[in-house]
């Protein structure tokens, strides 16, 4: 029986997956989107709706890995470990290790001092063409720090991010007050970004870029693709309940389920999980004014139109564990410490997969097995950030065009 044929295939209604659908129409491509579960739905609805450009800094960092032990101490700190994923996790952790040596961490700051001017510029015309402008604000962001000995341990990470072009003010405490009264007294010290940008709701702008796609044509298929073949005109996309597609190209934009789709193609990725964890209170549940980064917890708090949200932190648990939603009720009672005021009551919890490589930079590449396969996942805490870059670059890639950005660092192969 011979299997629908289509032009491209968009496996994911991600950020990622929506971007990339945008970029291949605007060349006059027709698209099929294939989604495994509900629409944009997946780590791109959980984020922090952060538009985080300047951040350039990779967690994996020098020194990084030997404050790990501390993290794990706390079970509900900023990084936690269960320990029955701990052996499934030590290939990905000794790769994590090698990117935070001095070198391999300076190459990944110059290639995300590329990445982000390209991220924000795409940005902000793809909502022009949209018409999504209105569910992006500028918001500016606050960073906060508990003393000035933590600020100014991260002064050459400041400084990189000046380097790179963005623009940034120390404040003090009457600054702050200025910004973003109600914190607690304990916070003296921060950097203020003034053109710090906030979609206002992650999940609805996703599923607006993904109903733009389809009102421009693409179709929608629900079922969860689980292999990829090559064929001699692209690829032959295979689904669970036995449905198949042939297409001329075929982007792979799965998130963290994204690699055993490669591996059907001989494509090796360490891809592994930050499980992430938030809770979304009730709109009204404190006045806040703006993005805050509480940078010695590991957790941000936001506006959005769907209230605020209090996520952050790290599990590295992979995609079968049950949630421990401990972790978002601790995040929770230390916002109310830093935010006294805060209403913690009427809030809905959440837990994500971020889709993370262990030097912290994603896949952006055509496949070792076929051109007419392109791969565009592991964006780990910045696929919302990154999205209209990779978007670009992945039709850039499809069209056999020069890319907008030397894709060498984003390859699929680099980790042989």
């Amino acid at each position: 029986m011979n299997n629908p044929s289509v032009d491209v295939v968009v496996i994911g209604s991600g950020i990622i997956g929506a971007m990339a659908a945008h970029y291949l129409q605007q060349d006059g491509r027709s698209v099929m989107m294939i989604e495994r579960g509900e629409v944009s739905r997946g780590a791109s609805s959980g984020n922090a709706g952060i538009l985080a450009f300047p951040e350039i800094i990779p967690i994996a960092a020098p020194g990084t890995i030997w404050k790990a032990p501390k993290w794990l101490l706390d079970p509900l700190g900023p990084l936690s470990l269960p320990p029955s994923y701990a052996l499934a996790m030590m290939p990905w952790l000794w790769r994590f290790w090698r990117a935070g040596a001095r070198a391999a961490f300076n190459r990944t700051v110059a290639v995300n001092a590329k990445m982000m001017p390209l991220a924000r510029s795409e940005m902000l015309r793809v909502i022009g063409r949209t018409g999504l402008e209105k569910m992006v604000s500028r918001t500016g962001t606050l960073d906060l720090y508990d003393s000035e000995e933590s600020l100014f341990a991260a002064s050459t990470d400041w400084e990189a991010k000046r380097n790179a072009g963005f623009e940034f003010n120390r404040i003090g405490r009457s600054e702050i007050d200025t910004l973003q009264p109600g914190l607690a007294p304990q916070f003296r010290h921060g950097i203020f970004t003034p053109d710090g940008l906030q979609v206002c709701d992650p999940y609805e702008f996703t599923k607006a870029l993904v109903d733009h796609a389809i009102s421009c044509g693409a179709s929608l298929r629900i079922g969860e693709v689980t292999r990829i073949e090559p064929t001699a005109s692209g690829a032959r996309v295979a689904l669970s309940d036995g449905a198949a597609f042939e297409a001329k190209t075929v982007v792979l934009a799965g998130g963290a389920w994204s690699k055993s789709v490669a591996a059907s193609l001989g494509d090796y990725a360490p891809l592994e999980t930050e499980r992430g964890y938030n809770t979304t209170l009730p709109p009204g549940a404190f006045p806040l004014q703006r993005q805050l980064y509480f940078n010695d917890h590991g957790f941000v708090v936001t506006p959005l139109s769907s209230g605020i949200r209090v996520g952050g932190a790290v599990e590295l648990g992979g995609l079968k564990l049950p949630p421990n939603y401990k972790r978002s009720e601790a995040m929770l009672k230390k916002a109310k410490a830093f935010l006294p005021t805060l209403q913690t009551e009427g809030g809905s919890q959440w837990m994500g997969f971020r889709p993370s490589m262990p030097d912290c930079l994603p896949v952006i590449s055509p496949s070792s097995a076929t051109p007419a396969v392109i791969y565009a996942f592991g964006h780990g805490h910045l696929g919302l950030t990154q999205s209209a870059a990779t978007g670009r670059l992945v039709a850039d890639l499809a069209a056999h065009r020069q890319p907008a950005l030397p894709i060498e660092p984003f390859r699929i192969g680099r980790f042989r």
